[in-house]
């Protein structure tokens, strides 16, 4: 069972909620798929990490062998192409690394070359398998690394849980193209509301069973109650906003390990999703 958490925005509690669903589960994978700011490993704190590094496939254009006939620009729907004084010119930031280019040049005059984009970490915490994407500083898109990631985190466990990035860019949509049910976790406020209307949106599109958890819960927020009835999504849980739970998370402790109400509500979590799943 692959389950996504997902959020509309940064601060919502998402890698919270993954970290301590993937240690109620005990034999369980975490996929840390936010790979611009990776915080999961910082509570979890995996042992025998093993790192591997992950390249990008770049056009090169062999200038001695191009005839500029345009095929290669024409093909790209990217735009990670230009045409400059007869010759293509690679504008690396924007480049998919899709090789239409060097699929359709009629002189061979494109090879695809490797550049280093990141790295995927990969350790443990007991029995949960660690997996961490790490995007390097300044690259544009970290797709490749989520692929990268998803595909270390492919153990036979009882749980995969994909810690999403936030919002919902392309990155999100890699990250979830593989899961069973996704988990959307929402601030009862008026911004995080909004924010939750979007990525619930895009898995909406991908056709994803989805469920909520509401975290930082003070009191009831009709507004979400009624969006969520009105679509049909159930709310699988709603986590208080307490003072303990805030100290656990600023020392990056394991909160599950030292809430015992808290550690019952992720069992029950735990069970609701996989009700929902079977359904």
């Amino acid at each position: 069972m692959r389950v996504a958490v997902l959020s509309g925005k940064g601060g919502t509690g998402k890698t919270f909620v993954s970290v301590n669903l993937a240690v109620t589960a005990k034999k369980s994978t975490y996929i840390d798929c936010d790979v611009e700011e990776p915080n999961g490993r910082l509570f979890l704190k995996p042992q025998e990490v093993n790192t591997a590094e992950v390249n990008k496939l770049l056009p090169q254009i062999k200038e001695d062998d191009c005839v500029g006939c345009r095929k290669c620009v024409d093909a790209c729907r990217f735009n990670a192409l230009g045409f400059i004084k007869s010759k293509p010119m690679v504008f690396q930031e924007v480049c998919h690394s899709c090789g239409a280019c060097s699929f359709v040049c009629p002189n061979s005059a494109i090879q695809e070359i490797q550049r280093p984009i990141g790295v995927v970490e990969e350790g443990y915490y007991h029995d949960v398998q660690v997996v961490t994407g790490v995007l390097n500083v300044g690259e544009a898109s970290g797709v490749a690394v989520i692929r990268k990631a998803l595909e270390a985190g492919t153990q036979d466990k009882y749980l995969t849980v994909i810690d999403c990035p936030p919002g919902s860019a392309c990155t999100v949509m890699e990250s979830v193209q593989s899961a069973d049910y996704c988990v959307l976790v929402v601030e009862p406020t008026i911004f995080g509301l909004h924010n939750f209307q979007m990525v619930f949106e895009l898995v909406s599109l991908l056709k994803k069973p989805c469920g909520v958890v509401v975290n930082k819960a003070e009191d009831t927020y009709p507004q979400l109650e009624s969006f969520c009835i009105i679509n049909k999504i159930p709310i699988l849980c709603s986590i208080p906003f307490k003072e303990n739970l805030a100290q656990i998370g600023a020392r990056a402790g394991i909160a599950v390990g030292e809430d015992e109400e808290l550690k019952e509500q992720f069992n029950m979590l735990l069970e609701r999703i996989k009700r929902e799943v079977a359904k």
